[in-house]
């Protein structure tokens, strides 16, 4: 819908295209999407309930594994209803404020968990480094401050980009060829220089990868020389593949988010960052459960006893 005002006019709805250039995609992407985002909930909430009963996991490291099981059903569930609903009605539209509201928090949940991530990469670093130190060094009072700073900076970073956006007109077509209100997507409607936001979306992205990257990078490489150090090949081989697990997961989240946000004037294909958006928006919110808890043994047993313990109460 757009509104008329002299020589001047103001887009107040945005219709989403989603994935209607693919009429027989419809029904399975719905029921795809549906099942990964059902596990998402099922597994993130799983895992926060396990770790609050359980007194064995109140520990620095499964206090940084709740929030992110917080932060992956967060910033899942701005984007994934809203798409399901595109998928199976023909209505499309969504006005202009909840559009700005999508884009917000869902940058903010995201720029969030990639200092979660260089959070708990830190947290290994000194469980591994400083093991007689650790419940000194890493205090309650520090991790909680960790997390209150990932989330404050998160907030911030999507506020500015988020008024960087607000700046600009929107007076022709109001057709976002994506299924939510993502940056490049809002961008390319623009009817005003949208040279600023551009260069704030950019600057801003870019600084947070570089320091993302650099503690989880830097807290690996010192955990991997700690343990070599160790001469010991069973804790050696246990580093490697928690690294490995750990790194892969954030190759893919991170290189998507390098792909999408930090080339400027990028060449790629809607259907792309359509895919990469599903990639870092459903996908890896179901896989980290896997990646960073389910591995897990602690949380494995803690897990099994509480299902136990729920199957002997019923049994009585």
């Amino acid at each position: 819908m757009v509104l008329n005002e002299g020589n001047q006019s103001s887009v107040t709805t945005f219709i989403l295209l989603g994935f209607s250039e693919y009429p027989p995609l419809q029904v399975p992407l719905f029921l795809a999407f549906l099942t990964i985002y059902t596990i998402t909930l099922l597994g993130n909430l799983g895992i926060i309930v396990v770790i609050r009963i359980h007194p064995k996991l109140h520990t620095p490291m499964y206090f940084f594994l709740s929030h992110l099981s917080i932060l992956d059903i967060c910033y899942s569930s701005v984007f994934t209803p809203k798409l399901l609903e595109i998928l199976v009605v023909d209505d499309r539209a969504i006005s202009f404020k909840a559009c700005m509201a999508q884009f917000f928090f869902v940058c903010a949940f995201v720029i969030t968990e990639m200092f979660m991530l260089a959070v708990m990469a830190y947290d290994r670093l000194v469980a591994v480094c400083n093991p007689l130190l650790y419940t000194v060094a890493m205090s309650r009072k520090l991790y909680a401050l960790l997390v209150a700073a990932s989330y404050t900076w998160g907030g911030m970073c999507s506020l500015t980009i988020t008024y960087s956006l607000l700046g600009l007109s929107f007076c022709g077509s109001n057709t976002i060829n994506h299924f939510g209100c993502e940056y490049s997507a809002i961008l390319s409607l623009a009817c005003s220089d949208p040279y600023f936001s551009q260069m704030t979306c950019f600057i801003i992205s870019t600084f947070n990868e570089a320091c993302s990257l650099l503690i989880i990078l830097s807290s690996y490489v010192f955990i991997v020389v700690t343990i070599v150090k160790m001469h010991s090949t069973g804790r050696l081989h246990k580093a490697f593949s928690t690294c490995a697990s750990h790194l892969t997961a954030i190759t893919i989240f991170h290189g998507t988010l390098l792909l999408l946000y930090c080339v400027p004037n990028s060449t790629s294909s809607w259907l792309f960052i359509k895919v990469a958006t599903v990639f870092y928006t459903i996908v890896i919110p179901m896989l980290n459960p896997l990646i960073y808890s389910l591995r897990n043994n602690d949380v494995k047993e803690a897990a099994r006893k509480l299902i136990n313990t729920k199957l002997f109460s019923h049994a009585m």
